[in-house]
């Protein structure tokens, strides 16, 4: 390593060597040449020897045998369940999310319902997919038809609700009517506008139907301008009509300042 570095040092000295000696001495002798050779090193040399190395970090170099990650199934099948239990651990999607469960990003498959776990196939949607599902009853199957039934995620079936007749207090019985549906309706009448049914809603409220409100004008014989889109000369004067109350309002502000 360091036979490089010396090789011109000992040149330089045996040249040197060579010029001092005699003109008539025709051959030098080597050995006398190094004998008065003397090279002495300014800095220390140090030397270095290459051995075979191995880290020495031995816990990086060993074979890694982790703990492990507990995947599998937490729940099986007809074990009840609430809102947020993991029913399966698993890395890629082994299985799916069906009915009232959802998958996480880990591929952790939750409950989002209480109820019991079904693991089923769908030929229907895939036939090489299987899913893990929660029913809201023991003896409940997935997957269910594709028109049948469908439960709410509230646990409920939507079921038809009877109307119940509401009865009107007796101070307003005077000014009640029934039609001939037998429901209760209330007659008024104001200047103009001929007489106007109201029928008593949910709350007792009196009031009208949308349509019979937007058709109110008509009735009290009241002409309104009909809006074209294309006229652009009215929305022009109401935009100055309006900059023109802005600008009176701010004169008048400045005014009062003052």
């Amino acid at each position: 390593m360091l036979l490089p570095r010396s090789q011109q040092p000992i040149r330089a000295a045996l040249t040197s060597i060579g010029r001092s000696a005699s003109v008539g001495s025709s051959q030098v002798c080597l050995n006398e040449a190094f004998g008065q050779l003397s090279i002495i090193a300014s800095t220390p040399v140090l030397t270095f020897v290459r051995h075979a190395s191995h880290a020495q970090q031995g816990a990086v170099n060993k074979a890694k045998d982790g703990p492990g990650k507990r995947l599998g199934a937490k729940k099986s099948g007809d074990q009840y369940v609430i809102p947020g239990n993991i029913i399966f651990r698993q890395r890629g999607t082994h299985w799916f999310p069906g009915d009232n469960c959802a998958m996480g990003r880990d591929h952790t498959i939750y409950a989002t319902e209480s109820g019991y776990v079904k693991y089923y196939k769908d030929p229907e949607k895939n036939p090489k997919k299987q899913y893990i599902g929660v029913v809201f009853e023991r003896h409940q199957t997935l997957p269910l038809p594709r028109n049948s039934a469908r439960r709410r995620r509230l646990g409920m079936i939507a079921t038809k609700i009877e109307a119940t007749p509401i009865e009107a207090p007796a101070s307003m019985a005077e000014e009640l009517d029934t039609d001939t549906e037998g429901v209760l309706v209330k007659k008024r009448s104001k200047r103009g506008e001929g007489e106007r049914t109201w029928e008593l809603k949910e709350g007792y409220m009196y009031r009208e139907s949308n349509w019979e409100i937007g058709r109110a004008a008509e009735k009290a014989n009241i002409r309104v301008r009909k809006f074209k889109p294309g006229d652009r000369w009215v929305a022009w004067k109401k935009k100055a009509a309006t900059a023109a109350r802005a600008a009176e309002k701010r004169r008048l502000g400045r005014k009062g300042k003052k």
